[in-house]
């Protein structure tokens, strides 16, 4: 028998699925976090897994993995040094950047400017220039590039990235500057400009170059580390990495260019809920995945989450295909506390993670947090993650009457209604960031909530934004992992093209795109995937404006390449244009950048269906304990998860326990279960 594994690390569980390749079959594992050297986690996971599921470690033959390496690199500012080359005259790209502050008016008086990846200090420029159009207009001084890398040898850099203008037209140059570097920079990585991102734009490309260098050590050290962990363990499957669109690209591809793994972790729990959300007829979808240290939310069309060209981590934005989540700095462990200037409560971004821990983990921690709040509601059992953690229920009242204390409230419950509505309001921002912001109705979807904090928060979400049903998947603590183990190899070429569309013929765009998918194809297959598919898309704009937009283009416009593929992406444009921003014009479209991305076949997952019931849970039932619900003591009661029965339905005010979640199901709402498992909830009223 052979075994897929899932694995996602977060900042205060991993999780692990591990899944029959024949049968399809699951099981599940979680285990804290070990922030210090994530593959103890990994390692540890794996072997919990496989003993309950009675499988062989030298069983396993692939590894599908999401991690936040490179990410907490980033958010941490623990990069490695870079040294940055780029043409004459551009030294400090990166210094002015796009010259925009965030935020209103006279933002710039209090905005701290982060310091750039790569410092001025550790810039050099050589002599060199190429048109837009590829064309070399000055050749390249390449004794000048042996001494501009002479001194970045000097400064001890690391990391090499290499940025010239226009580079994406033709990279003769970059890759002669590489072959150069590596006389004189031996064991020194490089990243080019023209590979990691092939699109105009000279700051976009040179940032996305930079941080790609900025995190490429780390990257190839945790991936090295991993994999040696792996084989010394007996596993000698193939380790794959989850990519921030969604797809997975092997162990070196991941540690050659980790600019396109900054989302890996959250992507893999889109990949899961879409697969849920199937099983359950639901095809439109925001999800909603919280964890210990923050909340991640995407929006799905049709089943096919949403793409976006920029991707953004902290201050950094770069140039990374990516799908569109927004994280908020809300999960579990999220801190509350009490200003003394203002006596106002707030709750996150700072977080007690995994070590010490929310104050109820009994750890050291004293610093009140969601997961004490939610304890002191009576939402929570005392064991959490199959009993592997025990809660203090006196620790978590200790901690939120700290803040009760500061607040002048009467009593701990109070507190700790507070806090969690402060997350559940910061919690809804991030959903409207992707909804109403992008000009969608939240209550034109379903929510599907999991993470090991989501289930307790769905409810109290959808009331909020109109989303029903609200969708709890079977083992949701887990589901980042079942998302890596579902995840699709992926790869994408790009290519700007800048032209407009009455001087291209459909023949010429046909041509462009198909060479892509061609590039693309390759490089999978080299990888042993066989079978993939084929995604087309274009940034196109109006002639004259800065900006574009991104227009999925159908496969089946290419055939024949017929004059009618120009016009179907006008058209195309022109309807995302005025859903948008609501115009449209009568000008000149141009396409700008062209993109083909290649999929591999979906690994199968084995579909649950559960024995049907008559409706009545009762034989699920535990026991009963108090809950505060809209500020009162109330009796609720509390279920087996594992015990439910298709059809059967929940009302509130209920709690529902497994192994690696609980859900809470408020008054005036029930959750019916649904044949796949789902828990769905509705109003009772409506």
């Amino acid at each position: 028998m052979s075994y897929r594994l899932g694995v996602d690390v977060g900042g205060t569980f991993t999780d692990v699925l591990l899944v029959d390749a024949d049968s399809g079959q699951t099981w599940r594992a979680k285990t804290s976090s070990t922030p210090a050297d994530q593959s103890i986690g990994v390692l540890a996971g794996i072997r919990q897994v496989c003993e309950r599921a009675g499988a062989p470690l030298d069983g396993i033959t692939e590894v599908l993995h999401g991690t936040t390496v490179a990410t907490n690199a980033i958010l941490e500012g623990k990069g490695t040094t870079v040294g940055l080359v780029t043409t004459s005259g551009f030294r400090q790209v990166l210094q002015i950047a796009r010259s925009f502050v965030p935020g209103g008016l006279a933002g710039w008086i209090i905005w701290p400017k982060p310091e750039p990846l790569a410092a001025l200090e550790n810039t050099v420029e050589v002599t060199e220039r190429i048109a837009t159009d590829g064309a070399v207009v000055t050749e390249l001084d390449e004794d000048d590039v042996r001494r501009a890398l002479g001194r970045l040898a000097d400064r001890g850099i690391k990391s090499l990235a290499v940025s010239l203008i226009n580079a994406f037209a033709n990279g003769a140059h970059e890759q002669r500057i590489a072959a150069i570097a590596a006389e004189l920079l031996p064991g020194v990585p490089v990243s080019l400009s023209s590979q990691v991102s092939p699109e105009l734009r000279e700051y976009e490309r040179t940032i996305t170059t930079v941080a790609n260098g900025y995190v490429r050590p780390q990257v190839a050290r945790y991936v090295s580390n991993l994999s040696r962990e792996l084989v010394g363990a007996g596993i000698d499957g193939k380790l794959s990495i989850l990519r921030s669109d969604g797809g997975t690209a092997n162990a070196q591809a991941a540690a050659d260019s980790p600019v396109n793994m900054l989302m890996s972790g959250p992507a893999g729990g889109v990949t899961g809920a879409v697969w849920v959300a199937e099983q359950c007829g639901v095809s439109d979808l925001i999800t909603f995945d919280m964890g210990g240290t923050s909340t991640d939310i995407a929006l799905v069309q049709g089943l096919k989450p949403r793409i976006g060209r920029e991707t953004k981590v902290g201050d950094l934005a770069v140039r990374a295909t990516s799908i569109d989540v927004r994280t908020v700095g809300a999960g579990g462990g999220s801190i509350a506390h009490v200003p003394e200037l203002t006596k106002a409560l707030r709750v996150g971004p700072q977080s007690a993670g995994a070590d010490p821990g929310p104050a109820a983990y009994a750890r050291g921690g004293t610093d009140p947090t969601v997961t004490d709040a939610n304890l002191v509601l009576g939402y929570l059992p005392t064991e959490l993650a199959g009993g592997e953690i025990t809660l203090d229920v006196d620790a978590a009242r200790r901690a939120v009457q700290t803040v009760a204390d500061a607040m002048d409230l009467p009593d701990t419950d109070a507190a700790a209604a507070g806090i969690i509505d402060i997350v559940n309001e910061n919690m809804l921002g991030g959903l409207r960031l992707v909804s109403v912001q992008q000009g969608f109705d939240p209550r034109d979807f379903a929510l599907v909530a999991f993470g090991g904090a989501g289930p307790l928060h769905a409810n109290a979400l959808g009331r909020l934004t109109g989303a029903w049903p609200v969708i709890i998947p079977p083992s949701p603590g887990v589901l980042c992992a079942l998302g890596d183990a579902t995840t699709s190899a992926r790869d994408e070429s790009a290519r700007t093209v800048l032209r407009r569309v009455g001087e291209l013929t459909a023949a010429e765009l046909a041509g462009t795109l198909t060479e892509l998918a061609g590039d693309a194809g390759r490089r999978l297959a080299e990888q042993g995937v066989t079978g993939p598919t084929v995604h087309y898309e274009l940034d196109v704009r109006y002639h004259g404006q800065g900006f574009e937009v991104p227009v999925a283009v159908d496969p089946g416009w290419l055939n024949g390449a017929s004059d009618s593929l120009l016009s179907k992406v006008t058209a195309a444009f022109d309807a995302e244009h005025q859903r948008l921003f609501s115009f449209t014009l009568d000008t000149d479209h141009e396409i700008v950048n062209a993109r083909a991305a290649v999929v591999g076949p979906r690994p199968g997952v084995a579909t649950t269906t559960l024995a049907s019931g008559d409706g009545d849970p009762a034989a699920a039932l535990l026991r009963t304990t108090q809950i505060v619900a809209d500020r009162e003591r109330v009796e609720a009661r509390v279920y087996d998860r594992l015990k439910l029965r298709a059809g059967d339905v929940i009302p509130g005010p209920a709690v529902v326990t497994e192994m690696d979640s609980t859900a809470l199901v408020l008054p005036g709402y029930a959750a019916t279960v649904h044949p796949s498992g789902s828990l769905m909830i509705r109003p009772t009223e409506v």
